[in-house]
């Protein structure tokens, strides 16, 4: 393989690479602080320098799985020092888990994100729409897969396309199941040589296992399935890149209990395109779509020309986003000044006791 294999466009190849004096590689798994590094024929152990770590801002200005990285060889090769992070085409994020309000890398130069759910008891719509808006927020196609299609009756399997393809035309839908060959093989015929895939879904959608018959061996550790609900227990702890004998690479990621998004306003609207066409007929520019006089959305809703669920939805997740794009932009003000006052006192201290 080279780093056209890979993934890596020719144009940030040519832009970034020649005379750089450094060595080229992807990011294949990240272990804490530590990387995975393929340069298409041997793997290395990675770390950052102290100048990225000490000089970044936010979680965006680490490597990721995906990445296309400039590092430099130490140790006959055992140790690779990341001095760069090439531009990116498409980096896939949510907000991280639990109150904190920020950033946390998906993976990067991803052009497809499958969006598995499972035909049991985890088919959410109003989740599905969640991992749409972040997949169309950030230029990358999704693709859904629906997994333990064994499971469901026929009509049910229907019934959920149906559902699907009433709001969602050109997007390619697929059922499968991990014990049906068949199934499997439709899935291997869309992956394409040199384009990066990146699976997304809940913890025991099948993501793990499906990922093991597609390279054909059993690498990646999985768990029995629990009698109670059918359900794989999580199994996935860290992000990696795969590549796949036709050429093409899969990401494999950890389930998402949860799913929060900031700053998503552009892949709600693609997501819910019908509500934003009705919106442009509004009768104010900036409005909320709940309470106002001449908004067309709520009179598509009481004409019963919207789906009462789907525009409940769109709310709470544009909510959402600005309310978390709020906290996170106030969040990055307080993080400015309190690291202009450390400055500040380094430099008192410097000025009146000399160089520290």
């Amino acid at each position: 393989m080279n780093l056209i294999d890979l993934g890596l466009h020719s144009t940030i190849l040519e832009d970034n690479i020649k005379n750089s004096g450094f060595a080229t590689g992807r990011i294949i798994s990240v272990n804490k602080e530590s990387y995975n590094i393929s340069d298409g024929k041997n793997e290395y152990f990675g770390r950052i320098t102290g100048n990225m770590m000490y000089s970044s801002e936010s979680p965006e200005d680490y490597p990721t799985v995906g990445d296309f990285v400039q590092f430099q060889n130490f140790e006959n090769d055992t140790l690779a020092i990341i001095h760069k992070i090439l531009p990116r085409k498409t980096l896939l994020k949510r907000k991280s888990s639990g109150k904190n309000v920020e950033f946390q890398l998906i993976a990067a130069n991803i052009d497809f994100a499958i969006i598995i759910q499972s035909l049991d008891n985890d088919f959410n719509i109003n989740r599905l729409e969640r991992y749409l808006s972040m997949s169309f927020e950030f230029n990358i196609e999704p693709i859904i897969l629906f997994s333990k299609s064994d499971l469901a009756a026929d009509y049910k399997i229907e019934e959920i396309l149906n559902k699907i393809r009433d709001n969602y035309k050109n997007i390619e839908i697929l059922f499968f199941s991990n014990f049906d060959e068949d199934s499997l093989a439709k899935i291997e015929q869309k992956l394409q040589p040199r384009k990066t895939y990146c699976m997304i879904g809940s913890s025991g959608v099948g993501k793990t296992t499906l990922l093991n018959n597609l390279i054909g061996s059993n690498e990646f550790k999985t768990n029995d399935v629990r009698k109670g609900d059918n359900r794989g227990k999580h199994t996935t702890t860290n992000r990696q890149l795969v590549e796949l004998k036709n050429g093409s690479m899969i990401i494999d990621t950890p389930g998402m209990r949860e799913l929060a998004n900031i700053s998503i306003s552009e892949g709600i609207e693609k997501t819910f395109d019908e509500i934003t066409e009705l919106a442009e007929n509004c009768k104010y520019t900036d409005c909320t779509h709940t309470v106002e006089k001449g908004c067309a959305i709520l009179e598509a809703l009481e004409n019963g020309d919207l789906d009462k669920k789907r525009y409940s939805n769109f709310i709470k997740l544009k909510k959402e986003s600005d309310y978390y794009e709020r906290s996170y932009l106030e969040k990055r003000k307080k993080d400015k000044e309190f690291g202009k006052m450390v400055k500040s006192i380094l430099k008192d201290k410097k000025d009146k006791y000399g160089k520290l």
